[in-house]
């Protein structure tokens, strides 16, 4: 699979070394499983590579996960990186599809005009019997300038609007057990259930070994599930992580991507005054 968001293992194989390619671990696991992201880049990772970090590279004082942080911040956690003005970004993660996309999501966020993700990630590069490395990285500062593009960003006020205007569609990337509210949230004091109104694409339905569904396979998926991809889409999830995913997805299948919900079900679920709907999705 190949478009303008993905480059293919032998491509970067190809381009390894090259002084205007920033290569990214974004290796991010969930809490429960106990893996450390961190640790597993220091005990191998695709020569040449940083690590981000999502819960570092954070807005840490809005008591919600992994939020975006200001432009400023981001600009000097990019320059400590060595990832600046005009370079090339390839992405990538130990699941092979994860949060990788948060991170390609972040980057043109703050105005990174060449951004890709690497397919099948680093599972797919070391099957292959590719080169990895360990320790850890270390690359000459370079000035990044941050510069947010609020259009790719929802706010609460954006989802509630588009929920009471139905503008945009509401598309929430949970799975379907914790969308209709049947388990509990991973995270404590949050609500189980969903937006009233929002529809359900659980990200493991558009991602099939490591990888984004393609073509007809990926169009077929999110229109089965209820999304029209004539209408612009704001997709939610329950921290902002796999929402990237599904961004990803609509973006690859043509729709319009009308923002991507940073607060999430980690915000909407933990507020008194937002409304909770459970069972299956009901579009009036």
């Amino acid at each position: 699979m190949t478009s303008h968001n993905f480059v293919t293992t032998d491509w970067l194989a190809a381009h390894l070394g090259e002084p205007g390619l920033g290569l990214i671990d974004a290796s991010w696991h969930l809490p429960p499983t106990g893996r450390n992201g961190a640790a597993e880049f220091r005990a191998g990772h695709i020569p040449g590579a940083v690590f981000f970090d999502i819960d570092v590279i954070a807005d840490t004082s809005s008591g919600l996960p992994h939020m975006l942080p200001d432009p400023v911040a981001f600009s000097s956690a990019m320059r400590k990186l060595g990832l600046g003005d005009g370079m090339h970004f390839v992405v990538y993660d130990a699941h092979g599809l994860f949060a990788a996309a948060r991170v390609w999501w972040t980057l043109r966020a703050f105005g990174a005009t060449d951004v890709k993700i690497l397919v099948g990630g680093l599972p797919k590069w070391i099957a292959e019997g590719r080169p990895v490395e360990e320790g850890a990285a270390e690359r000459q500062p370079r000035h990044f300038s941050a510069r947010l593009d609020h259009s790719v960003v929802a706010s609460l006020a954006d989802v509630r609007q588009a929920l009471a205007s139905r503008a945009a569609q509401v598309v929430d990337a949970r799975p379907a057990e914790r969308f209709r509210g049947e388990t509990p949230e991973p995270r404590a004091g949050l609500k189980s259930g969903h937006m009233p109104g929002s529809l359900n694409v659980p990200f493991v339905d558009i991602v099939e070994n490591g990888k984004l569904k393609s073509g007809e396979a990926l169009t077929a998926t999110l229109t089965a599930h209820g999304v029209d991809l004539a209408r612009p889409v704001i997709t939610t999830c329950g921290s902002g992580v796999s929402a990237a995913i599904l961004a990803l997805a609509v973006e690859e299948a043509g729709g319009k991507l009308a923002g991507l919900y940073d607060g999430s079900w980690a915000e909407w679920g933990g507020r008194d005054d937002c409304a909770v709907a459970t069972g299956p999705a009901t579009i009036p």
